[in-house]
């Protein structure tokens, strides 16, 4: 279940889910909101939601869609995947 802070975090971030009809917006997958975020979002939009979500959440979202395929890796930007995966290493295992 969502949260209303989580639902107002996805809402504020509308534009980055432009594909989806703006009253659909907030039922984006975390798998989604999560890489959506990493990829475009900035560092401080990043920190709320590792506050909203948790860091080691998103860390466990981030790692189960990278090694679940090669395609679903592929949706991380090189940058943001190496980033990332060091980041995640360091500082929520």
């Amino acid at each position: 279940m969502r949260t209303q802070a989580v639902k107002d975090f996805i809402n504020e971030h509308q534009a980055l889910f432009w594909y989806s009809p703006k009253d659909k917006g907030e039922t984006v997958s975390d798998e989604l909101l999560v890489e959506t975020m990493l990829n475009y979002g900035t560092m401080d939009e990043i920190r709320r939601l590792f506050e909203l979500l948790g860091i080691r959440n998103v860390a466990s979202i981030f790692f189960a869609a990278i090694n679940r395929s090669e395609r679903r890796k592929r949706n991380y930007h090189e940058l943001t995947l190496n980033y990332f995966t060091l980041w995640f290493n360091r500082h929520a295992s």
